[in-house]
């Protein structure tokens, strides 16, 4: 095994850091005149055709926040510019909120969607974190919106899918907005100094995991409005964008990393600690147990059944970068070796197999034979997963990256 893939080596940072510049460079071209953003191509121009996401927009405001607290030229307009439609085009002036998208033609698209509430308030913590006018603003204008439509206090989750007026809650519930309001409230803890928003992130953790558990390790990712697992939802459509069928093992390998960061961040006794630690070891070893070479080809498998039997093939990068991140981490905070064993094999795999070394950036979905397909993630939307795996390695496990980076903590006892 190369040097340059295994964890702790000057060689492997050096790598990191080079895959870190290359992608920050790969979205200069993401912002639009009104300040939303672009789905970025293959080589990085935006398809102009496409719907202007505000939870890509959020996600690009992140990593170029990210950008400023590391130096990269042209990152603090860059966020301006997106900070700019978050403000203005992506607003929902007269109902509140953020539209989930704009249409070509400017028109938005229906719905008002929890992930995206959650992603403005990571885009607002992190633009606070670096410094940029505006952002606190922000920032509490979208924690007053999810306490009010979003935050359901009495069981200590959020909910997932109003109508654009804000008068109609679907009946859906799930847990993969649930999963990046956990990673928002901890990012407003750890930034803005809020500690209700780490007991939030919290309560939402303890559902997930006793959830898991009754699951053999396997997250329901669905659930009924009384937040009955729904095992069947999206059976008939297993590759659905959002709401694939079965079990994600991505998912359950990100949600390890959270779990794992919010226990050391948190006043837990030590029993509690150990236990919640262990809960993420099994969400990450269940999943790469049922998704790592599972099919005979290298990568993860997107989607499994409930046995963990893969059922959707492909690899999608950013279930990739979501196992650097916590096999990372896990090494870190256990110092078991198998971790390291893993992170210095997904790494030889992003080198071979998922780095565009041509056009820049990772190509965003391949099939079972590692070749390039596009039936659920066309072209690279946005930099956010794969930049975030090339710092979360080396950065405090303890706390989120964006003020992790601004202080400089690469050591677990800082």
């Amino acid at each position: 095994m190369s040097r340059k893939y295994e964890y702790g080596t000057e060689e492997n940072e050096r790598f990191l850091a080079e895959l870190r510049d290359d992608l920050l460079n790969f979205g200069h071209k993401f912002p639009s005149p009104g300040g939303s953003s672009y789905y970025l191509g293959d080589d990085g121009t935006p398809w102009t055709e496409r719907d202007r996401a505000t939870w890509i927009t959020c996600r690009m405001v992140h990593v170029y926040s990210l950008g400023i607290l590391l130096g990269h030229e042209k990152s603090e307009e860059l966020v301006n510019q997106a900070l700019k439609g978050l403000n203005g085009e992506l607003k929902d002036k007269e109902n509140g909120g953020w539209y989930e998208a704009l249409r070509q033609d400017g028109s938005f698209v229906p719905n008002k969607q929890c992930y995206a509430h959650a992603f403005v308030i990571l885009a607002a913590t992190s633009a606070l974190a670096a410094g940029c006018a505006g952002a606190e603003e922000l920032l509490e204008e979208a924690l007053a919106l999810h306490e009010k439509r979003y935050w359901q206090e009495e069981e200590g989750l959020a909910c997932d899918t109003w109508n654009t007026e804000f008068t109609i809650l679907d009946d859906y519930r799930g847990v993969n907005a649930n999963m990046h309001t956990v990673e928002a409230f901890l990012a407003v803890a750890d930034v803005a100094g809020k500690s209700v928003y780490r007991a939030r992130a919290g309560r939402i953790i303890r559902h997930i995991v006793n959830w898991a558990k009754e699951n053999e390790w396997r997250i329901p990712e669905h659930y009924t409005k009384e937040w009955v697992p729904d095992l069947e939802c999206n059976k008939d459509n297993p590759a659905d964008q959002f709401k694939p069928y079965g079990a994600t093992p991505g998912h359950g390998i990100e949600w390890a990393r959270l779990i794992t960061q919010w226990t050391l961040s948190s006043d837990l006794s030590e029993r509690e600690k150990m236990m919640f630690v262990e809960s993420a070891e099994n969400l990450y070893n269940t999943a790469v147990k049922d998704a790592w070479n599972a099919d005979g080809e290298p990568g993860i498998v997107y989607t499994t059944d409930w046995k963990g039997k893969p059922v959707v093939h492909d690899r999608m990068h950013w279930t990739l970068a979501e196992a650097i991140n916590t096999s990372s981490v896990l090494y870190r905070v256990t110092g078991k070796r198998k971790y390291s064993d893993d992170y210095a094999q997904f790494m030889k795999y992003l080198d071979e197999k998922v780095v565009d070394h041509v056009n820049g950036s990772w190509f965003h979905q391949l099939n079972q034979k590692n070749e390039v397909i596009g039936t659920v993630w066309p072209g690279k939307s946005d930099i956010y997963h794969a930049l975030q795996s090339m710092l979360i390695p080396y950065y405090a496990p303890y706390l989120s990256i964006v003020p992790a980076v601004k202080r400089g903590l690469k050591k677990m006892d800082e």
